[in-house]
């Protein structure tokens, strides 16, 4: 297959892949799918739990923190993006979920997730045991199990533990509460006609020292010798946690919590949650299935085997939340001394399916929870960035792609149009994989977006800028193309390997705040590679026939090396440009001493007012008459339905107030908006310690791998420059942070991580062309072989960094308060990511190859300018003549190799190049 048609099936496949895209995106289409944004962007479902401990016992602090990172860390398994997890007073926990349906997620997230173990049989008591063989029998309906004479026998000894009210057509109607008094207390009661119980109703107890546990006859997990008609069964257990042989015999303490998963039945195919035991536990449970083996060969009869195991087969029962989940029989015949606790415990979900056992196990991977936790509120929020702030986004977004695209066609001409072109399959791609793969858009999303954006387009400027290289080299525009692909491929492709470490080891290691950044940084960087390098490649060589395209002029790869202010000795200097960096360190430093760094609501907390208004307002009114109060930064969310994008409900967090200023708040919002002022609360950070822990781990792993990829590809040598260079980069932003007293949000968590890609990715591209002129410029200096590198680059890396910065630097200048914060970091970071790649990583790799016996002994050498200039001449030249890697062969007319030199002796070429150069510069000479 000829390389046209090569590039026409490839560009072929891409329209059928952008067809693919229209039906995702155009309504109406049965492919058709919506994206999904989070909290800050959407709005969703605000859940408020509050603690209820058990009895006799308080609610602590520790506790409370305990069960907000239970909930965080079940957010983060369910894969629930940007999910708002906080405590509000001392005994609540207040949950956001975006999106239109998390009701689900809710569900699981405060579910208490107590595990118990119990030998079933034996710890059967009342009705649920019948006979000497204590046969377990389950009752159809609560008021059958609480009513019957059993029951209420055993409830006349000691204090029983719970109660429960049935109306006279035996409904529940309220319980279970701790004491009689109580449940005569409660709201049902005191609405009855003179708040008192009618003698047709019932009120029962739960004996004490038991508890009622209630299981599925819909998933057969009811074990029973009498039929059990409804939808759910309830049994008595015995429940004597603090007895000197304590009932349940077995609890969530004796499980290994990462040992749990959900899996399938090697012999059923069915779904299954296996259990791993502790030390303790594995003893534990080989007595227990022990005893049931022993009990069960008594009266059993090893030769008569069923479906359901032998006669008289004894059960272990799995008890989830007082739920029976699963009752496994013991098979006294196989395992006449029990079953070791080795190989762990095995829960059957039955119908239930693999979904049913993902989420079991997600819930004993994280724990029990201290409390029980019951739904106080439930309602839908609006986006805390507010229908003015996405707008501005959207806006700033708009300009600054468009001026991307200007700034492409002026610098590449024709190039351009195919690199703008290229930008546009490639926004299609992203949106696409946005979609397929339901990711979650939030505002650090947003900021992996805008670093995508600069990594698509600096694949393109990478190679275009080698097409020039090969041009002023001697090669015709075609010949030039070709090179300067297969060339430039290995060096994208370095940068993009490096940066998809980070992302892939941020997205598996950190939390959901940091997920929805690494993940939108991943999937950008994989289409990147595809649209840039294979796409413009493709449609290049299928113009490759046209007679304008060997103009280099219009081509825009024409000219020699611009800017030549820029050809300075960096490395002469290396040591000013390390105390410009070290004097911006010291300051940013004594900042952060003197001053701190300016933290927000997300890591400090602080107050939260609720209140209503008459008529309903817009989120921007609220934020202008906060923003007049000092507090720009406010989150601002309207809460229960809206009219037109308007709410009559609203909750605004802020830092901690005092008396006064919530006062003078209270008194502006009811002033302007006619407001009605409900409460003042304290909320908890939402992004904790564990958060902050899991980032820098993550960071910690990502920065290994990138050492170890670094020193497999390049050398050890290459590595470290690249590691200083990002730690310097992460500290100048943090000092510039505590310097300009800006306030420190989760979206400037966003902003440092891309600082880190970004800072990675650049300096790999200037060492990848360092690496190339080492063996071809034998006879120079490191020091020379490092400027020469930088010369060749620095016209790329400056491109780079304005064309990334051009959107960010839009969102700046149009967006709003919410916005410019974090515009203002990524500013910030891009630009000193830009800086340290040149400045500060070149010169440290410089230094330390000079202690190399090859380049030890060239060391000091000096070249002046003109020296210079030929030496980038020469390594130019010497670049254009090494052979290009296997990529993609030049397209031509006539199916050839397209090289302007095919067929000429190398002396030939060589003349061919030179006379082709002295043409292509002004009045014959170098300047």
């Amino acid at each position: 297959m000829t390389e046209r048609r090569k590039h026409l099936l490839l560009l072929t496949l891409i329209l059928a892949a952008l067809g693919g895209v229209a039906l995702l995106v155009v309504p109406g289409s049965p492919a058709h799918r919506k994206t999904r944004l989070g909290l800050d962007l959407q709005g969703g479902l605000e859940v408020v739990l509050q603690a209820v401990p058990p009895k006799g016992q308080h609610v602590t602090p520790s506790g409370m923190t305990l069960a907000e990172n239970i909930m965080r860390n079940r957010v983060d398994k369910l894969g629930v993006s940007e999910v708002d997890v906080r405590k509000q007073q001392t005994d609540q926990i207040v949950i956001q979920l975006p999106g239109a349906r998390p009701a689900d997620a809710a569900r699981v997230i405060g579910k208490p997730a107590s595990l118990e173990l119990y030998d079933f049989e034996v710890d059967l008591v009342g009705p649920s045991s019948v006979g000497l063989s204590h046969t377990p029998v389950a009752k159809s309906s609560l008021y059958t199990l609480l009513s019957d004479s059993a029951t209420i026998e055993l409830a006349k000894k000691g204090t029983p533990d719970q109660w429960y009210l049935f109306d006279a057509k035996k409904t529940l109607k309220a319980g279970p509460v701790s004491s009689e008094a109580a449940l005569r207390g409660t709201q049902v009661v005191r609405k009855l006609p003179n708040g008192r119980v009618p003698k047709s109703w019932h009120v029962l107890a739960v004996p004490h020292d038991t508890a009622v546990v209630s299981c599925d006859n819909v998933t057969q997990s009811c074990v029973s010798a009498q039929t059990v008609t409804g939808k759910t069964g309830f049994y008595l257990f015995k429940h004597a946690p603090s007895a000197a042989k304590p009932i349940p015999e077995m609890t969530g303490k004796d499980i290994v919590l990462s040992g749990t998963r959900a899996d399938f039945d090697p012999n059923t195919g069915q779904p299954i949650v296996t259990l791993q035991f502790t030390g303790k536990g594995k003893k534990k449970f080989h007595d227990i299935t022990r005893a049931e083996a022993q009990r069960g060969a008594l009266s059993g009869n090893c030769g008569q085997e069923g479906p359901n195991g032998p006669p008289n087969a004894q059960h272990f029962a799995i008890v989830l939340d007082r739920q029976l989940q699963s009752v496994p029989y013991i098979d006294y015949c196989k395992n006449p001394q029990g079953i070791p606790g080795d190989n762990g415990a095995v829960i059957d979900v039955g119908n239930g399916g693999i979904g049913e056992a993902k989420r079991l196990a997600l819930i004993l991977q994280t724990g029990a929870l201290p409390y029980d936790f019951k739904q106080l509120e439930r309602t839908d929020v609006s986006a805390t960035l507010g229908k003015d702030s996405l707008n501005q986004a959207k806006r700033a977004a708009i300009v600054g792609l468009v001026i991307v695209a200007i700034f492409l066609l002026l610098l590449y001409r024709f190039l351009g149009l195919v690199a703008v072109v290229g930008l546009g399959i490639y926004a299609a791609f992203l949106y696409a994989a946005i979609l397929l793969f339901n990711v979650t858009l939030t505002l650090p999303g947003f900021a992996g977006l805008i670093l995508t954006i600069g990594v698509a387009a600096d694949a393109n400027v990478v190679v275009f800028e080698r097409v020039k290289e090969e041009v002023r080299a001697g090669k015709s525009v075609r010949a030039a193309i070709g090179a300067g692909y297969a060339k430039g491929f290995h060096t994208i492709l370095d940068a993009n390997v490096v940066t998809a470490i980070t992302a892939l080891v941020l997205f598996a290691v950190a939390t959901a705040q940091v997920k929805g950044f690494a993940l939108m940084l991943l999937i950008g960087t994989v289409i990147s590679l595809i649209t840039a390098v294979a796409a413009t490649r493709a449609m290049l060589g299928l113009l490759a026939g046209f007679r304008w395209f060997d103009n280099p002029r219009f081509m825009g790869a024409h000219g020699q090396q611009s800017a030549r202010w820029l050809q300075i000795d960096f490395m002469r200097r290396r040591y000013l440009w390390f105390a410009l960096s070290g004097v911006v360190l010291v300051v940013g430093a004594s900042a952060l001493a003197v001053r701190g760094l300016n933290l927000g609501i997300d890591f400090k907390g602080g107050s939260q007012i609720s209140f209503k208004t008459a008529t309903p307002k817009s989120t921007a009114a609220v934020r202008t008459v906060m923003s007049k109060d000092g507090y720009s930064d406010a989150v601002i969310q309207g809460r229960g339905p809206s009219t037109n994008g308007n709410y009559k409900a609203f909750q605004v967090r802020t830092k901690k107030l005092t008396s006064s200023r919530a006062e003078t708040i209270t008194s502006d919002l009811q002033n302007k908006l006619g407001a009605t002022v409900s409460g003042k609360t304290f909320v908890s950070s939402s992004f904790g310690s564990q958060i902050a822990r899991a980032a820098i781990l993550a960071i910690i792993v990502s920065l290994a791998l990138v050492v170890i990829y670094i020193a497999i590809r390049f050398d050890f040598k290459f590595a470290v420059p690249v590691i200083v260079a990002m730690l310097h980069d992460v500290l100048i932003c943090v000092g510039i942070y505590a310097l300009s007293h800006r306030e420190v949000t989760s979206s400037t968590v966003a902003a440092v991580l891309t600082v880190l890609g970004y800072s990675i990715y650049d300096t790999i591209i200037i060492f990848d062309r360092i690496r190339e002129n080492i063996p071809l410029m034998r006879r120079s200096s490191i020091a020379t072989i490092t400027n020469v590198s930088l010369w060749e680059t620095i016209r790329r890396s400056l491109a780079t960094t304005f064309i990334t910065l051009l959107p960010v630097l839009s969102l700046f200048i149009f967006g709003g308060a919410t916005l410019k914060d974090f515009a203002f970091a990524l500013l910030v970071g891009i630009t000193s990511g830009a800086y340290s790649s040149i400045f500060v990583a070149a010169p440290l790799l410089c230094i330390w190859k000079e202690r190399e016996s090859e380049f030890a002994r060239r060391k000091g050498e000096t070249v002046g300018k003109r020296g210079m200039e030929a030496t980038l001449e020469a390594a130019e030249e010497a670049a254009a003549a090494a052979p290009a890697p296997e990529f993609a062969a030049v397209a031509t007319t006539d199916g050839g190799d397209g090289a302007a030199t095919a067929g000429m002796s190398a002396a030939q070429a060589k003349r061919e190049r030179r006379r082709q150069r002295r043409r292509a510069r002004p009045h014959g000479r170098a300047r």
